[in-house]
């Protein structure tokens, strides 16, 4: 069964009439979007990613929250991302990144 979550508004004026948007636009960001983009540092297999320079996602599993605030803030050599993406923006690739790693 799907769940369906209440609309997020991303600063394009996209809205999530499910979770499975969240989750896609989130992995579009992550793969494709986000500048630079997430693929370069994190293997994450969900994604077909296999940096190397940041954790592996897939082994590490963070959570929503861990995945926000390193987005918004950065963390280590990772670059903050709050100036090139909105919270709603930062908050799906979270949203992503949780799902896809199994938490």
């Amino acid at each position: 069964m799907r769940v369906f979550v209440v609309a997020a508004v991303l600063s394009m004026g996209t809205t999530f009439a499910s979770a499975d948007d969240l989750y896609d636009t989130g992995k579009k960001l992550f793969s494709e979007q986000a500048m630079p983009s997430c693929t370069i540092c994190h293997t994450l297999n969900d994604a077909g990613s296999a940096g190397a320079v940041g954790p592996d996602l897939d082994e590490l599993k963070p959570s929503e929250d861990q995945v926000f605030n390193a987005l918004n803030g950065g963390v280590g050599i990772m670059p903050d991302y709050s100036a090139s993406l909105s919270e709603e923006q930062m908050k799906a690739v979270a949203h992503y990144v949780a799902k896809a790693t199994g938490q």
